[in-house]
């Protein structure tokens, strides 16, 4: 294999691990909740923002990605609480509505506190440089990001399906009615499933910085609807889905990119959609989702 092609495919890796992360999330808090929420991706504008501030504070790396997922999750469970927790049983429209609100409104206070001027990410220089895998070379960066995702993943897996909490919370998924009904605490649930997944979007924030290396208030969107569209491919409400959707879209649009002709790669975005409808034509709950009902 050419050193070309490994790096496409290592690039596809770790822009899928980015997506996957978002994508999870997503998944996590539809499937307990039913509700997409479009203000999901901003949490990762969060995420970077928080990084970044805490790197010009002199904060040691290790400690960063610690307070960075625990700021993610705070603002998970604060999103849950003062705008979703009253709209229960409301109609899922006006929670589709409130979710696109959300997303304007954090847009927008990122660009007033800190300005639309991207910033420059600041990541130690060490993560740049190269690795060699005996059929090529990868940069520290990419083989980190790849690494710690499926770190995360198998921890947020374990929890949802080995502890108590990830009981509550699947069971929360199953039937909110029959959950209260046996003593589950669902407000707890779903107030996890919000903290969980908005403390990967955050570090998923924090990945992308370190990855692409600029950073502005607007940076949430398109990751964010592009790991949705991800999390739609792999089945809504599926977590293995949603990681698998995370890596089919990430693959499918670096190698997009980089097998074709240099012309073609302003239509990646067109080609990342198209890709959602072919799939949904064939499988329209996605590949891992349920024909009667998307669970987590």
């Amino acid at each position: 294999m050419s050193q070309y092609y490994l790096q496409q495919i290592v690039n596809g890796l770790t822009l899928g691990s980015l997506y996957a992360l978002v994508a999870i999330g997503f998944s996590m808090i539809y499937g307990i909740v039913r509700l997409i929420n479009f203000a999901h991706g901003d949490i990762l504008m969060v995420g970077a923002f928080s990084t970044l501030a805490m790197v010009l504070g002199g904060v040691p790396w290790p400690f960063i990605v610690l307070f960075v997922a625990g700021l993610g999750a705070l603002a998970g469970v604060t999103i849950e609480a003062v705008v979703f927790r009253s709209m229960r049983g409301a109609p899922q429209v006006t929670g589709f509505i409130a979710t696109l609100a959300l997303s304007i409104i954090i847009q927008n206070a990122g660009i007033m506190i800190l300005s639309g001027q991207p910033r420059n990410f600041l990541f130690p220089a060490a993560m740049r440089e190269r690795i060699d895998l005996g059929i090529g070379t990868a940069s520290l960066i990419d083989l980190a990001i790849i690494g710690l995702t499926l770190v995360i993943i198998a921890g947020a897996v374990t929890l949802v399906h080995r502890t108590k909490l990830g009981i509550a919370m699947r069971a929360t998924a199953e039937s909110v009615t029959t959950a209260q009904l046996m003593g589950i605490n669902i407000n707890r649930a779903i107030a996890t499933a919000f903290g969980l997944g908005s403390a990967l979007a955050a570090v998923a924030g924090l990945m992308w910085g370190g990855k692409f290396g600029q950073i502005d208030p607007l940076m949430g969107f398109i990751p964010g609807l592009k790991a949705f569209v991800a999390s739609v491919i792999g089945g809504v409400g599926s977590i293995p889905g949603a990681m698998a959707g995370g890596y089919i879209l990430g693959l499918a649009e670096v190698l997009f990119v980089g097998l074709l002709p240099p012309e073609y790669s302003g239509y990646r975005d067109a080609f990342v959609f198209s890709l959602l409808i072919v799939i949904l034509l064939v499988r329209p709950h996605g590949l891992f989702g349920r024909a009667d009902e998307e669970r987590a």
